[in-house]
């Protein structure tokens, strides 16, 4: 794992890192929305 985190930069990971969790975010609200619907 060191050699990776090596190779790319410490933004690039906390980048990944959030466009990660935003696209979590994103498809619970997505989710919620057609569980809502549905009913």
């Amino acid at each position: 794992m060191s050699d990776i985190e090596e190779k790319l930069p410490r933004g690039i990971w906390v980048r990944l890192l959030i466009y990660i969790a935003a696209g979590h975010v994103f498809a619970g609200f997505l989710y919620l929305l057609f569980e809502v619907g549905a009913k």
